[in-house]
């Protein structure tokens, strides 16, 4: 039970990750800059090669045995699947917001901030909600065979940008978290002795 648990919070983790990389590009956006659009497009790829594809149906899974053991919690953490049909709409308009601004189309700024700004704002959302909702009500619901069902039927499909071998295209994304997390790191340590 808990390892599948484990599973899904280490992917929101690595997810959060990449949502702080996307507020430093907005920022720089924000600023009248260019962001790095490459990084962009390599946050939306992420996102349709694994959370879309993994993350969110082993939620499902979980979400789908919750409603058969506890139709009451079910009801009251609300409806995880539908959910998470509106991150992939909110991912779909991100993504055609970058592809309008590269292919040269008009797009107005604030149009762009406030896409970008309504995916991260409710990608977390979205995690918060099943961490203190969906998480705890199954862990207390769900029994010894449900985790092993739901274990079976997990795709172990490797993250490509979190689980070792980093796939090419999210090479610069890597990089860029990488730097991030040391930038973090420093600013932390000259903090601590300052």
């Amino acid at each position: 039970m808990a390892r599948i648990i484990d599973i899904l919070l280490e992917e929101h983790r690595n997810i959060e990750k990449l949502l702080l990389v996307l507020e430093q590009e907005l920022e720089v956006f924000d600023h009248s800059e260019p962001p790095d659009y490459e990084i962009l497009q390599a946050i939306i790829d992420y996102f349709k090669a694994y959370p879309e594809s993994y993350h969110h149906p082993k939620e499902d899974i979980v979400f789908e045995k919750l409603k058969l053991r506890d139709p009451p919690a079910a009801r009251y953490v609300g409806d995880v699947e539908h959910e998470h049909q509106l991150e992939t709409e909110r991912l779909q308009r991100f993504a055609q917001a970058v592809d309008a601004i590269l292919a040269g189309r008009e797009y107005p700024r604030e149009r762009f901030h406030n896409v970008v700004r309504e995916f991260i704002a409710h990608q977390r959302q979205h995690m918060q909600k099943e961490e203190r909702l969906l998480f705890p009500a199954a862990v207390k619901a769900l029994q010894k065979d449900d985790w092993t069902e739901i274990e079976a039927r997990m795709n172990d499909r490797k993250d490509p940008l979190f689980d070792g071998v980093t796939d090419k295209k999210f090479d610069a994304l890597r990089q860029t978290i990488m730097r991030w997390e040391q930038e973090t790191d420093e600013s932390r340590a000259k903090s601590i002795h300052a």
